[in-house]
């Protein structure tokens, strides 16, 4: 903007353009905002190359994955079968423990707290926690599942129900209860939405259940990371393209239909099932995850205790300030890669391209990209920065480029560059932020548990709490890391744009 405007601006609305209060001018203060906060604390981050050359571990890996070694693997198909059915009888525990949750959210306090609380602990938290009580089971893998996805299932599930039109419940004879409302009013008209998102947590269930093979479990995850970490890449190219496969062939064997004999196959494989002790249960439940000095009253105690604790102050610093720097390497990603797939841009063969690389980016858990970024570039956040930004901004870029095909441009002459900066992206630009302020949280998630990879985040005393059978001093920090969740989802809920059009359950 010119001097002549800028003057012309003030003397018109009184303050400087940058302090305007329409939409845009808002949106824009509170990203260049977020960029600069990044810039400034980026100092502070060990963002250094450790490695003697990762140049070359990187042609090594990208041999292994474009001539991958079939003939090298062992069994995968059990190993596929076992992701699928911890994902799947997961998935279904989290939507039978959520969906009453989601009929009390409004009405109670109390459940929309438990909620946020139990989604603020990652799966793979949730994991070491039971493996301590039921080891390497079946039973371990879909607690860890279901517990923190009733959470999330409550949350959505009741924003989805609160959006239902008001004028069939109004239409009801008088005197028709609760019930009656839900089944004949409310339920028909969520219903499409409520499936959307159930699909879209069971591919979050996938991604989750290869994950907990860091954990020991064996699904797909454990073959993965044993094969990376041996450095025996065209083995790890393998197992990598057939979960891609798995991701990408899910509306086939994924369909509803199939779903009774999934479940089915699924409780077969997970078997067999663990004897539980349960004075050892009540055991860890009532005396191991809590401090001593607690336990006994010693106040005193107490407090000597808790300056026995791991250095919080870099911790939390580093799980807050990854978290940064991976909210704003999503926005850099995202508006870097949402033109390739909208068909606005380019032709058919870079759409597809384009279409690729978000499915591969997007497909790909943050914690697998952070262990071969690991591999690649040594122990710094530079990896776990890497991994949150590309997977979090891939996963933004495809809703964003899929809301902007359904845009009619007003301006068809304009050429690409003119149609972008003009036409898509105002437009466009609210949803945008609003996925990035949604992911935030998410974020700070992925974060935390970057830590099991030697990170120092709240996750690595976490993981080395569980390793030296400290207990209270895990479940203190999970208790810490689920405050500053909670926190911060508080914090974007705030900032979040109120316009954005994209509206869609897979976004929450």
């Amino acid at each position: 903007m010119s001097d002549g405007l800028a003057q012309r601006y003030r003397l018109a609305h009184g303050k400087a353009w940058w302090q305007g209060d329409s939409i845009g001018l808002r949106l824009a203060r509170h990203s260049l905002a977020l960029v600069a906060l990044a810039v400034l604390l980026a100092p502070l981050a060990d963002l250094a190359i450790h490695t003697r050359d990762p140049w070359g571990e990187l042609g090594r890996m990208a041999a292994g994955l474009a001539w991958p070694a079939w003939g090298a693997l062992e069994s995968p198909f059990s190993a596929l079968g076992l992701t699928v059915a911890v994902a799947l009888w997961g998935t279904l525990a989290g939507v039978v423990l959520g969906f009453p949750l989601a009929l009390l959210f409004a009405r109670s306090r109390l459940v929309r707290a438990g909620c946020a609380f139990v989604r603020a602990i990652h799966e793979l938290f949730w994991a070491l926690l039971f493996l301590q009580v039921f080891g390497l089971s079946a039973l371990t893998a879909l607690a860890a599942l279901a517990i923190p996805y009733a959470g999330i299932f409550a949350k959505v599930y009741a924003e989805i129900l609160e959006q239902a039109p008001r004028a069939p419940r109004d239409a009801l004879p008088p005197g028709s209860g609760r019930l009656a409302r839900f089944v004949y009013a409310e339920l028909p008209l969520a219903w499409t939405q409520l499936a959307a998102y159930t699909r879209y947590r069971f591919e979050c269930g996938l991604r989750a259940s290869v994950l907990l093979g860091f954990v020991g479990l064996p699904t797909l995850g454990f073959h993965l990371e044993t094969a990376f970490r041996e450095g025996r890449y065209p083995e790890a190219g393998a197992l990598l393209w057939l979960f891609y496969l798995l991701i990408a062939s899910l509306p086939w064997w994924g369909h509803r239909r199939l779903i009774p004999l999934l479940l089915a196959g699924g409780a077969w494989l997970l078997g067999p099932w663990p004897s539980v002790n349960g004075g050892l249960l009540w055991r860890f439940v009532s005396e191991d995850v809590w401090p001593a000095p607690l336990l006994a009253g010693d106040w005193t105690g107490l407090v000597t205790w808790l300056s026995r604790m791991p250095e919080l102050g870099p911790a939390i610093g580093n799980t807050l300030l990854l978290g940064l720097l991976g909210t704003v390497g999503a926005l850099l990603v995202a508006l870097a890669l949402w033109p390739l797939a909208c068909r606005h841009f380019g032709n058919r063969g870079t759409r597809l391209a384009g279409h690729g690389l978000l499915v591969l980016l997007r497909s790909t858990p943050e914690l697998m990209l952070a262990f071969i970024f690991l591999l690649l570039l040594g122990p710094s956040l530079l990896p776990a920065w890497l991994a949150l930004a590309l997977h979090n901004g891939a996963l933004i870029a495809f809703l964003v480029a899929r809301h902007a095909d359904v845009i009619t441009p007003g301006m068809p002459g304009l050429p690409a560059s003119g149609r972008l900066a003009y036409e898509l992206l105002p437009r466009i630009y609210p949803g945008l932020l609003a996925l990035l302020y949604y992911r935030a949280e998410v974020i700070l998630r992925e974060t935390a548990i970057l830590g099991m990879l030697g990170i120092a985040t709240l996750g690595f005393y976490i993981e080395e709490g569980f390793d030296y059978l400290m207990f209270d001093v895990a479940v203190f920090l999970l208790l810490v890391t689920a405050t500053l969740n909670i926190a911060v989802d508080a914090l974007t809920r705030r900032f979040r744009p109120r316009e954005a059009p994209i509206d869609d359950p897979c976004v929450r």
